[in-house]
């Protein structure tokens, strides 16, 4: 976090330029791209923290065509070509749909069984073509849980602690036992 209260969250990556006119084409990397790319917007690369305000933008798919102040010409745009994108972010921000949540709440979340016995902790999110999966490391290694609603029934940020269905196999070994 920073002393202003933000954090920096990765939101794209320039993939490569687009026409004659400064616009690139970025892979998002947010569930908010509306929000993170708004005309108007600040960003800045994880290379360089000069930043970046966003002139024009346009939903394409799972991409955005953007153009940002000062990058009217392709060789301008050429130069952000490889560039991962950040929006600075309130630290206490949370999605407007109260049923989703920020990389950033889950990683450390401790995990328990519906009995409330402690099974590990989240140490990564990995966003899957079909849905994301939490990491989670538990003493018989490091375990994928897919972040459904059947599988992680409740996420409590408040007490820092998340439940994950009491399924054999799904945070331990059952050739173990």
């Amino acid at each position: 976090m920073t002393s202003d209260g933000t954090v920096e969250v990765v939101v794209g990556k320039v993939k490569k330029a687009l026409g004659v006119r400064g616009v690139v084409v970025v892979e998002l990397h947010t569930d908010e791209p509306a929000l993170r790319f708004a005309v108007g917007e600040s960003l800045a690369t994880e290379e360089d923290p000069t930043r970046l305000c966003v002139r024009t933008s346009h939903r394409q798919g799972k991409t955005m065509l953007v153009s940002f102040e000062g990058y009217t010409t392709r060789s301008q745009a050429e130069t952000l070509i490889g560039a991962t994108l950040v929006a600075a972010v309130a630290a206490d921000a949370t999605p407007e749909n109260k049923a989703e949540f920020y990389d950033r709440h889950l990683v450390g979340l401790t995990v328990c069984r519906p009995d409330g016995t402690v099974a590990g902790t989240v140490e990564d999110v990995i966003h899957g073509p079909a849905q994301d999966l939490l990491v989670v490391a538990t003493p018989a290694g490091q375990r994928l849980v897919p972040f459904v609603e059947t599988l992680v029934p409740s996420v409590d940020l408040e007490a820092e602690r998340l439940t994950v269905a009491d399924i054999p196999g799904l945070l331990d070994d059952p050739s173990r036992e």
